[in-house]
């Protein structure tokens, strides 16, 4: 596609933030747990156990509405009997207040070293009461499932604390097994977590509303001589549960991407990086602490030449590429078509599913055949790594696809977030050039908005030309 790109003064709307939070239907999360006894009777599986913790909460949090925090925990699902959640003491309450469609059960080892162990049972005996016996297989839930490429590893690899595994398999016995069910929720083909309802995706756009606000509020309230520490309180952090640690670097450690926040000054002439994720959403960027090429060193005075303008034009392409049944190896080719030499170092998949955790999977890969569906919320994230002063530039967002039925649904359920997607488009196709399909639902504050020089703030990337 001939595109040209370039530097243009753009006007970056206030799309505004959400006055209503959007709510899962009730009854939603016992439906998804009878579409996974449904696909798990499919696949050879008798019962689930889902583990969860802190960082990997995601899976017990899409099944159950429960999202431990300090304490690991496991949802028995066998099927006729209702969901057993085991929980330390202090999941205890907060269990109750998730008000999720299982009964809690007192799990004290799941708690904090050094609490209380008055009320403790064998793991062994509280799976048997849970129905969980000799014979079943069951489907273990972590959150990773491994595939031939994780070599040694097969389908009885399990990603669950050693105590629990041992634990389900010894309560399966010899007649029966422990298989990593994790695929059956997180596969890109056909995972159950991999098409979102019309609540889940109006949930993803009300954390990506704030998550791309914070990263804006950085760009453009970011000064020389403020530490790390400074710049990130610009983020206005709202105590939504965070998918990730916050990061925002200068200077050398800018050129690894994930350290935090530090009281390391911001110099004029740094390179600057700043990512903000919540459930649900996440969004980055990358430029320079500069007006413009004239105060970057000589050697990479045509950084927007050599790197920015390339790359930007890649992201078009994805953005004007991604549609509903595209296969994921276009998005790839989209991308390595533009920015494939090896100076751009683009090496991770240029896009992903995101859901509460920030990467669940993804179907972007070269050659993959994954047609993208109607439910999808994926991230841009198409990542150059040069390893060379040229640093990097970065556009990270959230978008979602959804068909006609799906976008009546939003519109008529969620009118003010589509009244701001809906602003979103108009952006992207009448100021950047970005022609996007009707499908395309854009979730971020900052959608596709790229400038490479943070203190000429409304000086943006944007197709000048076809």
């Amino acid at each position: 596609m001939a595109l040209a790109v370039g530097l243009k003064k753009v006007a970056l709307p206030e799309f505004g933030e959400p006055s209503v939070q959007p709510a899962l239907a009730p009854g939603l999360h016992a439906e998804r747990i009878e579409a996974l006894l449904e696909r798990g009777a499919a696949s050879g599986f008798d019962a689930f156990a889902v583990y969860g913790d802190r960082e990997h909460a995601a899976n017990v949090a899409y099944l159950s509405g429960y999202d431990p925090r300090f304490e690991e925990t496991l949802l028995v699902i066998v099927p006729g009997r209702t969901p057993q959640l085991l929980v330390g003491n202090e999941g205890w309450g907060y269990a109750e207040l998730c008000a999720g469609p299982y009964e809690r059960v007192l799990y004290q080892t799941f708690s904090l070293p050094g609490q209380p162990r008055d009320r403790i049972s064998a793991l062994g005996d509280i799976l048997a009461d849970c129905g969980l016996r000799d014979g079943l297989r069951i489907g273990a839930i972590g959150w990773k499932p491994f595939t031939p490429e994780d070599a040694g590893l097969g389908e009885t690899a399990l990603d669950l604390p050693a105590f629990v595994a041992d634990a389900l398999r010894a309560v399966a016995g010899s007649s029966g097994a422990v298989v990593n069910a994790a695929g059956l929720l997180m596969n890109p083909v056909d995972g159950l977590r991999a098409i979102n309802e019309a609540d889940q995706l109006a949930d993803f756009e009300f954390a990506a509303t704030f998550t791309s606000q914070g990263v804006r509020n950085v760009i453009e309230g970011i000064r020389p001589g403020m530490s790390g520490l400074a710049a990130a309180r610009l983020i206005g952090m709202n105590g939504l549960p965070q998918s990730c640690h916050p990061m925002l670097s200068s200077g050398s450690r800018a050129f690894y991407g994930l350290p935090s926040p530090s009281f390391e000054i911001i110099e004029r002439g740094d390179p600057v990086t700043v990512a903000y994720g919540v459930q649900g959403a996440l969004n980055a960027r990358a430029g320079f602490l500069v007006e413009d090429a004239s105060e970057l060193p000589k050697d990479i005075a045509d950084y927007v030449e050599r790197l920015v303008a390339p790359y930007f034009t890649a992201v078009v392409d994805w953005y004007e590429t991604i549609g509903i049944g595209v296969a994921g190896g276009a998005l790839w080719k989209a991308v390595h078509d533009r920015i494939g030499d090896p100076f751009f170092g683009v090496s991770l998949n240029p896009g992903h599913l995101i859901h509460l955790d920030e990467w669940m999977h993804s179907p972007v890969y070269e050659g993959s055949d994954i047609p993208l569906r109607s439910g999808m919320a994926l991230q841009v994230d198409v990542i150059p790594a040069t390893g060379t002063p040229f640093f990097t530039t970065n556009i990270e967002d959230g978008i979602a696809l959804a068909d006609e039925a799906l976008r009546e649904e939003l519109s008529a359920r969620y009118p003010e977030a589509w009244s701001r997607i809906q602003q979103r488009r108009d952006f992207m196709a009448g100021e950047l050039g970005i022609r996007l399909k009707p499908e395309v639902l854009p979730f971020s504050n900052i959608p596709a908005f790229l400038p490479p020089f943070w203190l000429s703030r409304n000086s943006a990337m944007a197709v000048v030309a076809r």
